[in-house]
């Protein structure tokens, strides 16, 4: 038996007891917002501990995660050294998207159903924090000599923004890995993202009594006059075509509209919030300044009304960097002969922490255990669900990938 095949025997043996740890991380919510997440890492550090496995907590001072708009933030890191030569990161978020309604399973029960684990995280991304645990645990269970080492990091503002997770790690100089693996989906390998900027929009305008409404300034209807020039920008990025399989065009949504005080009352000031996706090949700098063109012009057509726009987010895409390829080889290797299928390396218009390594010129790639595709995962959807058996393949590939490189 080779040391691959041990490592899946190994992983087939304390499946079950895997299970059971997703299970426990289930079933601690972590919904963000409101984004009070310490005491999931102190419950997911009491777990690792009994593994023999110490994890350094990191607490993001109370101030700067109010200042960011969360509760409570305590990031982890566990270290394994095994000798000179490179560390491979291995990072999954904790905090989730709040569950919502139309649930027929407990979000936060982890329950088990014709071969599928259910709840909030159970496919984003709680259950890497099992496959990643899972893989270095068969990797130490060989006793074969290795190099360098592997450090797990459960972060958890990645829904948020991903500052103060792997960001704040990284600037603090907590961390600074050669190669790292971020949370992911079993049947592709994905080497690049969109970007992401996301601003708030206040218009301003004139209250006035609904029987008078000449004496006042709608600011909805000037609300509505920006939102016609947006969509109709949203439909010219739809001829614009990223190079990067996986990603098709930049696109712009609009998720959140408030504003006006009663039914009888010309709403004097209305908000909406927008999401800008960006492929890899767009300048950031130069999307925003268009949107905020794109916004005064059509503004300066309603005579009366002044806008306001906050940048709220502003995430650089993910490229592919150069020193990914040992990463993508062994993943696309070993997931080929477990999956039985070919594992392509891809884009994703998804937007992750992955971008942060990037940036401080840590080569990553996102693989992990999941589905097909987000949809059939139902992640931010009622029901989230994955596939035990792409668990357990995907822990043996992370497994086998982390043999290869430390080797």
């Amino acid at each position: 038996m080779n040391d691959h095949q041990k490592l899946d025997a190994w992983i087939d043996a304390h499946f079950d007891e895997e299970v059971r740890f997703l299970q426990e991380l289930i079933r601690v919510p972590t919904d963000t917002p409101p984004g009070n997440n310490a005491p999931h890492a102190e419950r997911t550090a009491e777990l690792l501990k009994a593994f023999g496995m110490e994890a350094e907590k990191h607490p993001v001072p109370e101030a700067e995660v109010k200042a960011y708009g969360l509760q409570s933030i305590t990031n982890l890191v566990v270290r394994r050294k095994y000798g000179q030569g490179r560390t491979v990161a291995l990072n999954a978020h904790g905090d989730v998207v709040p569950p919502g309604e139309g649930w027929t399973h407990d979000p936060y029960g982890g329950e088990i159903v014709d071969g599928k684990i259910y709840g909030r995280a159970a496919a984003v991304s709680k259950c890497d924090f099992a496959s990643f645990t899972f893989a270095v645990r068969a990797l130490e269970s060989l006793g074969a000599p290795l190099k360098g080492g592997v450090e797990l990091h459960f972060t958890y503002d990645e829904e948020w923004g991903g500052e103060l997770g792997p960001g704040w790690l990284l600037k603090k100089g907590i961390t600074k890995p050669d190669l790292m693996i971020a949370a992911g989906f079993s049947y592709e390998v994905v080497t690049a993202h969109n970007g992401c900027l996301q601003m708030e929009v206040t218009v301003h305008g004139k209250m006035a009594h609904a029987a008078i409404p000449h004496t006042g300034v709608d600011a909805l209807q000037g609300a509505v006059r920006i939102l016609n020039a947006l969509y109709a920008q949203n439909a010219k990025y739809q001829q614009v075509t990223s190079k990067v399989e996986g990603i098709k065009h930049p696109y712009l949504n609009v998720g959140l509209i408030t504003g006006g005080t009663n039914t009888n009352v010309v709403p004097g000031k209305v908000a909406f919030k927008l999401d800008r996706r960006m492929i890899p090949e767009e300048n950031p700098q130069e999307v925003e300044a268009d949107i905020r063109r794109v916004i005064a012009e059509a503004a300066a057509t309603f005579p009366g009304i002044t806008v306001d726009i906050r940048r709220m987010l502003l995430a650089n895409s993910l490229k592919p960097l150069a020193g990914n390829k040992p990463l993508v080889d062994a993943i696309q290797k070993h997931g080929k002969e477990l999956f039985g299928q070919d594992i392509p390396a891809m884009g994703t218009p998804l937007y992750t922490d992955v971008r942060l390594y990037g940036e401080a010129g840590i080569p990553g790639v996102i693989y992990g255990a999941g589905p097909r595709t987000v949809l059939e995962s139902h992640a931010k959807r009622a029901d989230e669900r994955l596939d035990l058996e792409d668990l357990r393949r995907a822990t043996k590939v992370v497994a086998r990938t982390l043999r290869d490189l430390l080797a």
